[in-house]
């Protein structure tokens, strides 16, 4: 009886520690509850966010246009892109004939003719020398023999046989002095023959301007004393002399020689050179070394 006792007592401890252990058991199922919970938990922010997703959507509904604005703008420049792409393949053809075609090439020309420079009076004078001395050659080359006839509008004035006409004439450094008596047009330059004197045919023609433009080439001789400068300066200056002797003569000459220049003092000469320089004003080149 008391194996019997002790063998239900042992046969009831295992239903004491099943009974121990199933709260146990119950004690891990009472914590897996709250683990379910938990993972109810865990589970329902997973839920959630598609619930978040809606009130973002929702909330969102003002950033929606935000976010559809850039691209809006984005799309809008993508449509206008093929709008400024169909007529960019012309603006580089345009651009490249525009680069090769020269700006103005179209125009015409315009033909600008240079302005003359008036000419002095001892320039004039000048020029109506040598287009005289031309002349004459030519003339002499053709044959002609017929006598040029006089430039002077009235009649040369007589003069008395013991009458004398002096004058000064000058030109660059030369100075002549001049005196006009009745003759048949003899010259003498310092006791010289005016050929003599000025071999050159222009010289020659320049010192007899005056006579000749106001026709007393052959009424009257002239003698003529003549020192410094060179030929070229002493033959204006024996010009210059004669053409003052003839305003003694006739007072009405004047305007005639005045307006072809041979009134004119001409002052114009070279410029002396200086020391230190290669001409009057031209400097030596300058050199560091």
């Amino acid at each position: 009886m008391i194996e019997d006792e002790k063998r239900d007592e042992t046969s009831e401890q295992p239903d004491d520690s099943q009974a121990e252990e199933t709260p146990a058991e119950g004690s891990e199922a009472t914590p897996a509850g709250p683990v379910a919970e938990e993972d109810d938990a865990v589970e329902e922010p997973v839920a959630e966010q598609p619930d978040d997703e809606a009130p973002q959507a929702d909330g969102d509904a003002p950033e929606e246009p935000v976010a559809e604005e850039p691209e809006a703008t984005e799309e809008a420049p993508a449509a206008e892109e093929p709008a400024a792409e169909e007529p960019a393949p012309e603006k580089p053809k345009a651009e490249e004939n525009k680069k090769d075609v020269i700006p103005g090439a179209d125009l015409e020309p315009i033909a600008v003719e240079p302005e003359e420079r008036p000419l002095s009076a001892e320039e004039q004078a000048r020029k109506e020398a040598e287009d005289e001395e031309r002349a004459k050659r030519e003339a002499e080359l053709v044959g002609d023999a017929e006598e040029e006839p006089s430039a002077a509008s009235r009649a040369p004035a007589k003069l008395e046989g013991d009458a004398r006409y002096l004058a000064t004439g000058k030109r660059k450094t030369s100075i002549a002095r001049v005196t006009l008596l009745p003759g048949s047009g003899k010259i003498v330059i310092n006791k010289r023959e005016l050929e003599e004197f000025f071999p050159r045919p222009l010289h020659q023609t320049m010192a007899k301007q005056p006579l000749t433009t106001t026709g007393y080439e052959g009424s009257v001789d002239v003698r003529v004393r003549v020192h410094g400068g060179g030929i070229s300066g002493q033959a204006g200056a024996v010009r210059h002399g004669i053409a003052r002797a003839l305003t003694e003569i006739d007072p009405e000459l004047r305007g005639e020689l005045k307006r072809r220049g041979f009134l004119t003092r001409d002052a114009r000469a070279k410029e002396r050179k200086k020391a230190g320089l290669k001409k009057a004003r031209k400097r030596p080149q300058f050199s560091k070394r």
